[in-house]
């Protein structure tokens, strides 16, 4: 080899964490902003507007989709690699790499061409029927966007296997680049050539391939990991073990796309049957509405997520090499930290709601939709602070090889709660319901969370010992 990962073993925890949450944190922002930057220039265009951003949530969770089976892919080899690192298994390193490729590559072209063939029927299940001018804007995003989706599954799937190889500045760039041109592209194609949904989709597919680009030439470049030709041939045993080992990130993005599912149909369903918002020219507000905290709290989520998988390396090599204290170290400040970022997320969500939504267009709309919005941020998101030590303590599980415990604990917040609550809670309470759906599954999930993070703290006490 000529890199070595034996720093992880030694450096001081807190250095290492900044070396390498860092650069994760900022390639998890980067990423969030591509479907963000669009909904924000969508709802400023006055052509386009809350249809537009109704028609950006209806499509979001087909994306998450996407990121979920690359984050499965990409985060599972990250943790396979790094554990044997630690074991200085270096060959199953090259292979997981190689069997990492070929399964993103192979999984996205089938995706797509279900995307294709089903697109009508999946965006109607998305509650893209909420009336016609938000279908036909879904339809137009959804069309573009799915053409991207190959460029957009490699490019994510590959950055945490940049940063496993000891390049965590280069995932980031790399993540970074795309984005900014996203950026740059937006408001040339919405505003100045008035391309609409079209323009907003175009420019985001840009961006993905400009990152896909970038990680082809990093894997033809490895600086530890150099995978050859025989590692491209798929291994069962490789492939089971990286895939249970990134089932936690799947089903983390997989089952948001069910409680959005839930939601905008629930939305949909009982927004009908509220006095205003079940006026056509008003019945896409909620929905553009929920889309909109759910991108906040998509920003708040990829800090959280990225201060966390950014320690997936560090915390798989010193599982390996049994270095249990340093693990333990690192369990304590990631908590600490991710309950700081959640504190801070609370304070903005609570206290300055107007100043959020107006980065959303929300000059151009009625008041109806400036009062929903600012009720949704303040009660959808109440709970903050017990979502982002949930997350944390997920992914850490799954960092450990605890993929049992890790995938339970997801499973139940996001499914069982997240899912359940969403479908429930409206019943009882109309459409507020949908806004204490999220809260109340945190505070659930957490007191099953707080049992798990005592029970991985005397595990590590014992091995140390």
């Amino acid at each position: 080899m000529e890199g070595s990962n034996q720093f992880l073993g030694t450096e001081r925890i807190g250095r290492l964490m900044q070396k390498y949450a860092i650069p994760c944190i900022i390639s998890l922002l980067v990423g969030a902003l591509y479907n963000i930057v669009d909904q924000i220039f969508i709802a400023n265009a006055s052509y386009l507007g809350s249809y537009g951003n109704a028609a950006n949530t209806v499509v979001f969770p087909l994306t998450v989709v996407a990121l979920a089976i690359a984050v499965m892919i990409g985060d599972g080899c990250c943790a396979f690699v790094s554990i044997s690192l630690g074991q200085d298994e270096v060959r199953k390193a090259k292979q997981s790499v190689g069997n990492a490729v070929v399964v993103c590559l192979v999984s996205s072209i089938v995706l797509t061409m279900i995307y294709l063939i089903f697109a009508d029927t999946i965006l109607a299940m998305f509650g893209g029927t909420v009336n016609a001018e938000t279908y036909r804007h879904s339809q137009e995003y959804f069309f573009y966007i799915t053409l991207g989706v190959p460029f957009y599954m490699f490019g994510q799937a590959m950055n945490p296997i940049i940063r496993a190889d000891g390049s965590p500045r280069f995932a980031m760039i790399s993540t970074l680049a795309g984005a900014v041109l996203n950026i740059i592209l937006d408001p040339i194609f919405i505003f100045g050539l008035r391309w609409g949904m079209m323009g907003a989709a175009v420019a985001t597919v840009i961006g993905q391939v400009a990152t896909a680009i970038l990680a082809v030439w990093y894997l033809l470049h490895m600086r530890i990991i150099k995978p050859a030709a025989g590692d491209f041939a798929l291994r069962e045993k490789v492939c089971k073990r990286m895939l249970i080992l990134g089932i936690t990130s799947f089903l983390s993005q997989i089952s948001l796309v069910a409680a959005m599912a839930a939601i905008n149909n629930m939305i949909r369903k009982y927004g009908a049957l509220d006095a205003v918002f079940g006026q056509e020219q008003y019945a896409q507000i909620p929905m553009a509405v929920v889309g909109i905290v759910m991108k906040f709290f998509q920003i708040v989520i990829s800090i959280v997520v990225g201060m966390a998988a950014g320690c997936i390396p560090i915390v798989g090599f010193n599982m390996g090499a049994r270095k249990s204290a340093r693990v333990k170290e690192l369990f304590t400040k990631l908590l600490a930290a991710e309950a700081g970022v959640g504190a801070v997320a609370l304070v903005l969500v609570e206290i300055f709601p107007h100043q959020l939504i107006a980065l959303f267009g929300a000059a151009n709309e009625s008041v109806y939709y400036t009062d929903f919005a600012v009720r949704s941020f303040r009660v959808y998101l109440c709970m903050i602070i017990l979502a982002c030590v949930n997350k944390a303590c997920f992914i850490f599980l799954q960092a450990m090889g605890k993929a049992g415990e890790s995938t339970a604990l997801s499973m139940v917040r996001e499914v069982v709660f997240g899912v359940g609550f969403a479908l429930l809670l409206p019943h009882f309470f109309g459409l507020d319901g949908v806004l204490y759906s999220m809260p109340l599954s945190d505070i659930l999930t957490f007191l099953i969370a707080a049992y798990l993070i005592v029970k991985t703290y005397r595990s590590l006490e014992v091995s140390h010992t």
